[in-house]
Order: C-alpha cells, then sequence, then structure tokens
C-alpha cells in the first residue's frame, strides 16, 4: 500500500509537479502593416448606364459590345407605332385649334365676336399645343441615345424583348482610367484618407498583388448597411477588367522597426511570459494585427520569453517547464 501510494506521489510530481510544459520564443523586430480590408468592383472613372425612361419592346438596336459612340447618339429604339399615330392625332387637333384661333382673331378685329370667345379658342389652342409636345416627348423617350462619349462596354437586351424601366441595357464609358469602387465598413473608415497605398488581389491574377492608392472617400456613409463608400485609384497600365471583383488592403500604417510576436501569442490583450518557473501574464497594447504575427506596442520587454500558443488552463502564476531554448521568432 505504501508503495501504491509512493508510486502515484511519483507519478503526480512527474506529471504535475514539474509544472505545464511550454514553448517560449524572444519578440522580434519586423515590419508591422495596419490594414484595412473590404472587397470591391473594378469600374471605369468615367461612364454611364443606360436603361429606358418608359417600358416598351425593342424595335431595333444601333450598337453593340465595343462600339464607339458619341454623345447623343442612338444606341436603340423601342417600338413606337402606337406613340406615333397618338402624335399624328394631337398634331391634327393643335393645327384645328390654330387655325380657329387665327379665325376668333379675325373675328374680334371686325367686332363680330367677343373678347371671351377669343380666350376660350386661345386656351384650347394652347392646350392642344402642350399635348402635343408631350407626346413628341414621350415618342423621344422611346429613344434611347449616349448620355456621354466612350465605348459601349457592355450592351443587353434583344431586339422584340419587352423591357422596363430597371434593365441597363447599355454601359458606356472610357475603358481607362479604372478604379475600384469598395464599401468599407464605417469602424474602419477613421482609419483611411486620400493617398494612402493599396493593395489589391483578383482571383484572375491569384500570384500577383496589384497597387492602388485611395482616391476619394464619400463624405456621407450608408446608416443602413453601416458603411462608407471608398474610391481607389489604378495606374495605368493595371491588367484588371471592368466588372472584375477584387480584394483591397488599404494601408493604413507602416512601422518599420515593430515588436512581433506570433498572433497565438496573444490572448484577449494578454501574453503570457515565462518568470523563472511561472507563467507570468503581462497586459500589452495591441497595434497591426496580421495573419501570423501581431505587433505589440506597448508592455512588453523585447527579451521577454513569451510562452507561445499558451493552453487554454495557463493563469497567472502556474507553474512550467521550458520544453525550449528562448530563440527568436521565425519569420
Amino acid at each position: 500500500l505504501v508503495a501504491a501510494a509512493f508510486a502515484a506521489a511519483v507519478l503526480g510530481y512527474y506529471l504535475f509537479g514539474r509544472g505545464v510544459a511550454v514553448t517560449v520564443a524572444t519578440p522580434e523586430r519586423g515590419l508591422a502593416v495596419d490594414s484595412v480590408y473590404a472587397t470591391g468592383i473594378v469600374e471605369p472613372v468615367n461612364w454611364a448606364q443606360v436603361s429606358s425612361l418608359v417600358p416598351g419592346r425593342i424595335a431595333d438596336i444601333r450598337v453593340h459590345d465595343a462600339d464607339l459612340v458619341k454623345e447623343g447618339d442612338l444606341l436603340a429604339r423601342l417600338d413606337d407605332r402606337e406613340a406615333q399615330a397618338n402624335l399624328r392625332q394631337l398634331e391634327v387637333r393643335e393645327q384645328y385649334w390654330q387655325e380657329e384661333l387665327a379665325r376668333q382673331r379675325a373675328l374680334e378685329a371686325r367686332g363680330v365676336a367677343s373678347r371671351a370667345a377669343y380666350e376660350r379658342v386661345q386656351s384650347d389652342y394652347l392646350q392642344a399645343k402642350a399635348a402635343t409636345a408631350a407626346a413628341r416627348q414621350r415618342l423621344e423617350d422611346l429613344n434611347l441615345r449616349a448620355p456621354i462619349a466612350g465605348t459601349v462596354l457592355r450592351q443587353d437586351g434583344e431586339v422584340g424583348e419587352v423591357v422596363d424601366k430597371q434593365k441597363i441595357l447599355f454601359s458606356i464609358g472610357q475603358p481607362k482610367p479604372l478604379r475600384v469602387t469598395a464599401d468599407v465598413d464605417e469602424e474602419d473608415i477613421v482609419r483611411l484618407a486620400a493617398g494612402q497605398k493599396v493593395l489589391v488581389k483578383a482571383d484572375a491574377f491569384p500570384e500577383r498583388a496589384l497597387a492602388g492608392t485611395v482616391a476619394a472617400i464619400t463624405p456621407k456613409g450608408d446608416p443602413i448597411n453601416k458603411s462608407f463608400r471608398v474610391r481607389v485609384a489604378l495606374p495605368e497600365d493595371t491588367p484588371l477588367l471592368v466588372g472584375m471583383t477584387v480584394e483591397i488592403n488599404v494601408i493604413a500604417r507602416e512601422t518599420a522597426d515593430a515588436l512581433l510576436v506570433p498572433a497565438g501569442a496573444v490572448r484577449e490583450g494578454y501574453v503570457f511570459v515565462a518568470d523563472a518557473d511561472r507563467a507570468k501574464r503581462v497586459r500589452v497594447r495591441i497595434g497591426a494585427r496580421g495573419a501570423t504575427r501581431t505587433e505589440i506596442v506597448e508592455g512588453l520587454a523585447a527579451d521577454a520569453r513569451v510562452i507561445l500558443d499558451p493552453p487554454a488552463t495557463l493563469t497567472d502564476g502556474t507553474r512550467i517547464r521550458v520544453v525550449n531554448g528562448a530563440k527568436a521568432l521565425a519569420r
């Protein structure tokens, strides 16, 4: 019995009395990058989308993808037969009241008709003239024209298709220069400013980090999505194409000689360091957070032995056993 108790005590000491096994390393100095992540769409700086002002059936399409157009050029026409017939009727009505107005003017001049009769005819004529002008505008609304000069970046819709006012039929603009339009969370927008560098990643170029620059930030945010719109200017030689979806990282701050520890060493604003055979919990102020490393701005000595990936059960004062020698962190 005594031998069994002794064996259990020896085993308990071996397993627990020697302390929790940990690995440690000293922090390293290096570049810390504080960035803001968002997703966005590549689009031209100068462009416009064209849709019909009225619903209708497409009767004619005059331009297609990659065609060059001038401002005001006819892009497509909706079926206008009914509008044409209505305009002809109203023009006949306007002509009638115009002739009647001239007759009433002549009668009034000879004293045959009263001034009130003349004014009634004049009112009818003006109403007919206004109706004709409105009909001409409705007829013109069936013509889709280029709002700006540029290239047809995309043409949708086919002859015979019935379209409504929401359908975009043409995208027209200049293929260069390009920009990225992204929505950034309102919590991060205060860290951004025009002129900051941007790293752009696209699925079409998985091995390349493309460059950009913050060009503008909308002064008013979206209270529903809690975001602000950010425009990122792209260089003239960018390989990105209009309509591509991209990921952006805006470089909000860079520190060349920052104190860095592995990201897994930081737990809710604390790190554990080896102090002799005990774990010591140290509160730190965190700077930039990366995928593998975290910047420590304040609270940690440069020669501290930081416990890597501290166990969840580790607490301040826990006995520890270092199973490796202190070494610099691997990059």
